[in-house]
């Protein structure tokens, strides 16, 4: 599964959800009220901040939501842009929680307004990864997504809010990993590994399951020496935070395989 095939399911999910749709008439407002029971995205938070039209919502409109949740203005937009924009649409779209495309946006529109230079898509996501993925924080932003932990509830209200990750707490100061801590990160790639696999539908997953190895991603992708010291918590976190490109990755990689195979 390529990137774009990726956010062409998330589209799709997001069209499902909206199908979920129950209307009543509600007196006091003398008009149709819309209720939904989403399984993917928490759709009424949607329909708020991106003024969705709740009786004409076509996948088309679901693709033009994703890719303003990947910073863009217009689906066509994220189908002609580089590698490089891609790979950074995929981070904001799965890192919603951590940075909202508004703030990003207006970072760069600041640096390069400030140095009075054009920084080109590749130095862009560099400066996203070393930059708002790598520095711990203590704000998270809602998150439209719903994640497998979580059910449909009516009332936003009863939904818990976030944990925020301490950066008081130990550090990870040397590599490799000491032997409790990476049977824990090991555990929790696993478990990324699952959620994400079973979110993006890969074409062979058979394929990709064979090409995925836990220790591997952990020993000699997640973290590196010029990271640190980094928080022990923190550094957990970015276990899924990073995954989502790696299992996209393999997706791609199974295909190939595949086509060279068949």
């Amino acid at each position: 599964m390529t990137p774009i095939e990726y956010l062409k399911l998330q589209a799709k999910n997001l069209h499902k959800d909206f199908k979920t749709q129950t209307s009543s008439f509600d007196p006091k407002q003398g008009r149709k009220v819309y209720s939904y029971e989403p399984k993917y995205f928490w759709f009424d938070m949607l329909v708020d901040d991106f003024k969705i039209d709740e009786e004409r919502f076509k996948l088309g409109n679901a693709q033009h939501i994703i890719s303003k949740l990947c910073g863009f203005t217009k689906w066509i937009e994220l189908l002609k842009a580089s590698p490089a924009r891609i790979e950074l649409a995929i981070l904001l779209f799965d890192n919603m929680d951590r940075v909202e495309v508004r703030d990003w946006e207006q970072y760069i529109f600041g640096v390069e307004s400030e140095n009075k230079v054009t920084i080109d898509d590749d130095f862009r996501l560099q400066i996203f990864k070393e930059v708002f993925l790598e520095n711990e924080q203590e704000v998270y932003y809602d998150d439209y997504r719903i994640s497998s932990e979580e059910r449909f509830v009516a009332d936003e209200d009863e939904q818990q809010a976030r944990p925020v990750i301490s950066n008081s707490g130990p550090k990870i100061s040397s590599l490799p990993l000491g032997k409790e801590d990476r049977e824990e990160f090991i555990e929790a790639a696993n478990w990324s590994f699952e959620r994400i696999f079973n979110r993006i539908e890969p074409d062979h997953p058979e394929k990709t399951r064979k090409l995925w190895n836990a220790e591997r991603y952990i020993d000699e992708e997640l973290l590196k020496p010029e990271m640190l010291p980094i928080d022990r918590d923190y550094a957990l976190s970015l276990v899924d935070a990073f995954l989502v490109g790696y299992v996209i990755q393999l997706a791609a990689q199974a295909d190939n395989e595949a086509k060279n195979t068949g």
